[in-house]
């Protein structure tokens, strides 16, 4: 915190039930995120997408794996606004700042990742939930099959989590 006096380190937790619980009562605006949260494996991806669901936090994850297929998948599956390789030790400050400044091309290409998962007609109908427009000229059934498809897809079990996931995302 002395060597950057713009920047709070609220809390610090070590598996991943305290990192959901410290989020959600302390509410921080970015949680860095190790990906190897525990010696479990990947609790890191899990917990970083419970806290995007139940907080406004953006998760930046934090990686020892330089592997970019390893890296990807888990920006795309836990929701990640970012992330920074350990071994860029020194950028951990500036893509903490740039992440809080707003869009950044990794949250661009990780919600490109995540929204290419979306046929056409899908991605017709997750814009017009987002924007609360009316849906495309199908029969009603078409478009509720194509919603649950969406919610199945992005890993949200509603509107409401959607929105929530996605209206800071992309706008």
């Amino acid at each position: 915190a002395e060597r950057e006096p713009d920047l709070e380190l609220v809390c610090h937790a070590s598996n991943k039930d305290d990192a959901i619980r410290l989020c959600c009562e302390l509410q921080p605006d970015i949680v860095l995120m190790d990906l190897s949260l525990s010696v479990s494996g990947l609790e890191g991806v899990a917990a970083s997408r419970e806290i995007c669901l139940r907080t406004d936090a953006q998760v930046i994850i934090l990686t020892s794996y330089e592997n970019p297929q390893t890296v990807v998948d888990s920006c795309v599956k836990s929701m990640a606004s970012g992330y920074v390789f350990k071994s860029q030790f020194n950028i951990i400050a500036d893509t903490i700042r740039k992440t809080l400044s707003g869009h950044t091309p990794e949250l661009y290409l990780i919600n490109s990742l995540i929204l290419a998962q979306l046929s056409p007609a899908e991605r017709a109908i997750f814009d017009a939930m987002l924007d609360n427009d009316t849906y495309a000229p199908s029969s009603q059934k078409t478009i509720a099959n194509q919603k649950t498809n969406v919610y199945k897809k992005l890993g949200v079990k509603n509107r409401g989590e959607l929105l929530h996931l996605w209206s800071r995302r992309i706008r």
